[in-house]
């Protein structure tokens, strides 16, 4: 179902889309099945994990499943990119998802979009990274991670 709506930043949003998590691709790419059973490919706005065959690639994409696999979640988007996905903020029972993978260590906060995000979202997504990282959670358990817009110049 697609929708204008105000986002929870009280930001207007061009629309959003609810539905069923169908399937997760990886870490920060989901698919959602709306009411009218059309399915929407998303990018997770503001973040970035590890590439499939990047060292966490596998655990990050685990971690997007385990947050949102079979769960109904609301989409607030504002645009597509360059392979068609809409971008957004994913909403799982009243949690920022985005925002979860990054406080859980599976994410970094995409500081090349962040003037794309709410100066809100973008304080909670920067703070939210270097408190992983301090804790080493997560992908911050190895001292040496690439991110992953490194790791896809250099596997080209």
């Amino acid at each position: 179902m697609l929708f204008a709506c105000w986002s929870i930043s009280g930001l207007l949003h061009a629309q959003s889309i609810q539905g069923l998590v169908v399937s997760i691709a990886d870490g920060d790419t989901l698919t959602v099945l709306d009411t009218q059973k059309v399915q929407h490919k998303i990018r997770l706005a503001g973040i970035d994990t590890p590439e499939r065959r990047q060292p966490f690639g596998q655990r990050a994409r685990e971690a997007l499943s385990a947050l949102v696999f079979q769960k109904i979640v609301l989409v607030l988007t504002e645009k597509k990119d360059r392979y068609g996905r809409w971008v957004g903020k994913v909403i799982s029972d009243g949690r920022d998802v985005n925002l979860a993978l990054v406080v859980d260590g599976w994410a970094w906060h995409y500081k090349k979009y962040a003037d794309e995000q709410s100066a809100s979202d973008r304080l909670l997504y920067a703070a939210a990274e270097e408190e992983a990282r301090s804790l080493r959670r997560g992908l911050w358990s190895d001292t040496h991670t690439i991110p992953p817009w490194d790791w896809r110049k250099g596997s080209r």
